[in-house]
């Protein structure tokens, strides 16, 4: 049987498999399927040069799947807004920003504070370049992707994720006072 053959016929019955093996190392379900979406077309296209029979295609192919993932680990990775805290935050067991922003409560007093950061974070967005703002609402808002964006703007994924960091210290800052109010009551 031809080793195309043999890899498409791997992906067709394994695929939850190696999408499981991924995503427990991944963040996300969209980073699992690009990267097994990745694998594939790679090793699809480097069957074309193999000359030797290949004893263990599964085997080959989750070697190539634990280089993806090893890649994608050394790559520089944004941080999603929702993760930032600062060392100290982390150190003093201070709430993360997106617990403000949960409904976490009932009542004025948690409406308010609600309706306080998400009018925070608004002006802090507007404050920001449009390119900086677009890629934060994309990534963050609207969960698309990196490579999504930049296969549909054309814009390098490292300008992407740069624009992204800008706008999450810009953020960051902005909010930092009102966080630091919100802790204290």
């Amino acid at each position: 049987m031809d080793l195309a053959v043999q890899i498409e016929e791997l992906f067709k019955n394994d695929r939850k498999k190696f999408l499981g093996f991924i995503r427990k190392r991944v963040r996300s379900q969209e980073e699992a399927e690009d990267i097994l979406q990745d694998v594939f077309t790679n090793v699809l296209a480097a069957s074309k040069n193999v000359q030797k029979p290949i004893e263990n295609i599964a085997s080959w192919v989750f070697t190539a799947v634990r280089n993806r993932i090893i890649d994608s680990y050394r790559k520089k990775r944004a941080e999603a807004f929702s993760d930032l805290q600062t060392p100290k935050q982390q150190e003093e067991g201070m709430d993360t920003f997106e617990h403000f922003i949960e409904d976490v409560g009932e009542g004025p007093e948690s409406d308010l504070l609600r309706k306080t950061i998400w009018e925070a974070v608004q002006e802090g967005l507007n404050e920001l370049p449009d390119e900086q703002r677009d890629v934060f609402v994309k990534n963050e808002f609207e969960g698309i992707s990196f490579r999504e964006m930049s296969e549909e703007t054309g814009v390098n994924i490292n300008t992407l994720l740069a624009r992204k960091r800008y706008a999450v210290l810009h953020l960051r800052k902005k909010l930092s006072e009102l966080y630091s109010s919100i802790n204290e009551s």
